[in-house]
């Protein structure tokens, strides 16, 4: 009985798009304060900067009964110069780090977003934890920079492993695989 109900159990899923609603937004912002002002110390009274004025934010929403709940994942996209984009500030709320692939398909919107948008070139400056992940995603590290008193290291994605994503708030539905359990 035990693994007829493992088995057929429904993980939550994730919606993985660009914020278009208010709480969205807000809810972008409130896990950024916490991840980079409360838990990570890097900023000291907040982490917003005219860059968010122009960036496109992305966000992870888990669901409730299939509805967007609460933000539990954020990015922020923008271009510099004609084709080069920046990512930036991904964070993902303390909680759900755990839950499979949410950072990941967060870059990958990202990019993805960016490439459908004329993007040649793709950057970002990646705290030195998370360069793993980014490597196994398909990036490429260039050089070590300390950024706010932080090590990073500067990243380029490998542009062919992103097909364009042409309508980012549309974005997917992510449902994790619960680990040790096979459908």
């Amino acid at each position: 009985m035990i693994e007829f109900e493992r088995r057929n159990y429904q993980s939550p899923g994730y919606y993985i798009r660009a914020a278009s609603k208010r709480f969205e937004a807000e809810g972008a912002q409130a896990l950024r304060h916490r991840v980079f002002v409360a838990e990570q110390r890097i900023f000291r009274d907040h982490d917003r900067d005219g860059i968010d004025l122009i960036a496109t934010h992305l966000v992870a929403l888990s669901t409730y009964a299939h509805e967007a709940d609460q933000v539990v994942g954020t990015v922020r996209i923008h271009e510099e110069a004609p084709g080069l984009w920046w990512g930036s500030r991904l964070a993902v709320d303390s909680e759900f780090r755990a839950v499979g692939r949410l950072g990941a398909e967060l870059i990958r919107l990202a990019v993805c977003t960016a490439n459908a948008r004329g993007c040649t070139r793709f950057l970002a400056h990646v705290q030195m934890q998370n360069v793993t992940l980014f490597r196994r995603l398909h990036w490429r590290a260039l050089d070590e920079v300390t950024i706010h008193g932080t090590p990073h290291m500067r990243m380029e994605a490998e542009l062919p492993h992103y097909p364009p994503c042409p309508d980012p708030v549309a974005g997917w539905y992510h449902r994790p695989r619960l680990r040790g359990v096979r459908a």
